[in-house]
């Protein structure tokens, strides 16, 4: 990240993983990241404590999503409470980007599909070249759906496990978001607004079948 603040909170709850690092002069100087899988409630505000300076950071970074509903609303409400407390800016991330740029940074080559676990057996999908730079606009979609839309793009992410269960020789690789890879997101993808992207619709209905907004 460029022209970035000083020192920056990143906080990552959107999956099965609890995640944040604290950023100083473009460098990673504490982390914390544990697959929890639910609790993130309990174990995140404990985290940041532990962090130099109980975390405190002139800028907060946060995962928007896509992922669990309950996850991102705890990390977005923590990132804003810790925000107006500390008079901090806040802004967001996709959870699919950061993957995406951790899987380039470790040298991957081509493009690639993220893809994380979603609801009604469904998985999150986007696509990236290096950069990471998106090459479509996220979807979520039906392992055999994501399967035909695939391509010839390297599967990545823990949604991976839900296509090998439709085409077990299918290759790809596990991944979950890891706060402290926030360093490698270009500006472009880490000002988002800090609200959440839950990636499909919601599945409540007002009287007479409305669509909540």
């Amino acid at each position: 990240m460029t022209d970035a603040p000083s020192r920056i909170l990143v906080i990552d709850t959107a999956t099965a993983a609890c995640s944040v690092a604290l950023i100083e002069d473009g460098r990673v100087i504490a982390a914390q990241h544990r697959e929890v899988g639910r609790g993130h409630a309990e174990q995140l505000l404990p985290m940041i404590a532990d962090l130099p300076d109980g975390g405190r950071a002139a800028h907060i970074l946060v995962d928007v999503g896509p992922g669990s509903f309950t996850g991102l609303r705890v990390g977005i409400a923590a990132a804003r409470g810790l925000a107006l407390g500390w008079d901090a800016s806040v802004a967001g991330y996709s959870s699919l980007s950061l993957i995406a740029a951790a899987d380039f940074a470790a040298g991957r080559t081509g493009s690639i599909a993220v893809m994380l676990e979603g609801g009604h057996g469904e998985v999150f999908v986007q696509s990236f070249a290096a950069g990471p730079a998106p090459l479509d606009d996220l979807a979520s979609l039906k392992p055999d759906a994501a399967i035909a839309a695939l391509g010839d793009r390297y599967p990545v992410g823990n949604g991976v496990r839900w296509l090998q269960q439709v085409a077990p020789e299918l290759a790809g690789r596990p991944a979950l978001p890891d706060a402290s890879d926030a360093l490698l997101l270009p500006q472009a993808l880490a000002t988002l607004p800090p609200r959440p992207v839950y990636g499909r619709a919601p599945d409540a209905k007002l009287p007479g079948g409305k669509v909540p907004a």
